[in-house]
């Protein structure tokens, strides 16, 4: 009898003791997820460079920098990610505003700000801002929100959205745009103003045709007949399809891709590494990276229903629902449903602070499950 007391005794206390992950406030599944897809992006950014080291070696550091950010932001609790988001920003409004009059100008558009000794875009910051500053905006208010605060809420995304427009970035621009709809769709906005909403944009449409620069605008004419200009501007399209066909159901191999690895499909370690990913692996190849990414969203959907606060439950909502639509976009674009936008496959295409941002919003997501569970027991 004493003997089986003191084992359940023990038994109680090692099951109240917190694990290694959530004492680190990391989650388990979530961060095992992240770990396959970058492994999943290393394979892939390995054979879309040639088979070279450097570009692999420089995904690798940034890879580091990037899970060491969302470390560093999966410490921070809800409360004090609340308490900053205003200021958050602020600060990127103004770095915005700073690249709109004296920022580094770099293959024809005007996002840096140059440091010296680095280079960064303020717009960036703002993927994570401006979702933070609408949860903040409407986390005390009753909800569904009133046309009022929606008429807020739209301003709040407006004004960092037409400035990135102007750099000009319009792909980054729509996409921060959509994170902060995201989280005024996530607190109930009334179906009516929903409609309203979308037949002004429609309305809107041929002015946005009007301001859209030359090249955006062949982007959209090219998406709807690539095969009217196959040596220019629809030469993309065309060759990301044939590598995507070509790979077949198998693929033909890891490093066995030709339409890269012969220089046909342009970008392929960047935008285009999708394509290459399905000629080398074939269409069994894409579904399981596609499955990998389904995963991780719906663990983030998940750790926003099991969320404590609106804010916690908005934020990890947007970054959830927003990092399925970085994957919707550039698997279309690829695949040719989507116009040409430059958006990078999410932690799969070479590139480094686009990661770090996306990783410091998976260590928000960690933030809201292990603090949650830290205050529940």
């Amino acid at each position: 009898m004493m003997a089986n007391e003191a084992l359940q005794f023990k038994d109680s206390r090692a099951r109240s003791r917190p694990s290694l992950l959530r004492s680190l406030h990391l989650d388990g599944p979530l961060l095992v997820g992240l770990i396959v897809l970058s492994a999943f992006g290393l394979l892939a950014l390995y054979s879309a460079s040639g088979a070279e080291t450097g570009p692999l070696f420089r995904q690798l550091v940034r890879m580091s920098v990037a899970f060491v950010t969302m470390f560093v932001a999966a410490q921070f609790s809800p409360s004090f990610l609340r308490f900053w988001s205003p200021w958050v920003y602020l600060m990127g409004v103004l770095l915005l505003v700073w690249v709109l009059v004296s920022g580094a100008v770099g293959q024809g558009a005007q996002r840096w700000i140059d440091l010296g000794f680095m280079r960064f875009q303020p717009s960036e910051l703002m993927k994570l801002g401006v979702p933070m500053m609408v949860a903040w905006y409407l986390h005390d208010k009753k909800l569904p929100p009133t046309t009022l605060q929606v008429g807020g809420v739209l301003l709040f995304i407006a004004v960092p959205t037409y400035l990135i427009a102007t750099q000009p970035d319009l792909g980054t621009s729509l996409l921060i745009g959509v994170s902060g709809v995201f989280v005024a769709l996530l607190a109930g906005m009334r179906a009516r103003l929903i409609a309203a909403i979308g037949v002004l944009g429609a309305a809107a449409l041929p002015a946005l045709w009007y301001f859209m620069h030359d090249y955006q605008r062949q982007r959209v004419l090219t998406f709807l007949n690539p095969e009217s200009d196959p040596l220019g501007q629809g030469y993309q399209i065309i060759q990301s399809k044939i590598a995507i066909g070509s790979g077949g159901i198998f693929g033909k191999g890891w490093l066995n891709g030709s339409q890269a690895r012969l220089d046909f499909l342009p970008e392929p370690d960047t935008d285009f590494i999708f394509a290459v990913m399905g000629e080398e692996f074939g269409l069994l190849g894409l579904i399981a990276l596609l499955c990998v990414y389904v995963f991780i969203v719906a663990r983030g959907l998940f750790i926003a229903v099991q969320a404590q606060d609106t804010f916690s439950r908005l934020v990890a909502g947007s970054i959830s629902l927003t990092f399925f639509v970085y994957v919707f976009v550039n698997a279309g674009m690829v695949t040719g449903i989507m116009p040409v936008v430059g958006v990078p496959l999410p932690l799969v295409s070479y590139g480094g602070t686009s990661m770090v941002t996306l990783m410091a919003g998976f260590g928000i997501l960690m933030s809201v499950h292990t603090h949650r569970k830290l205050l529940a027991r």
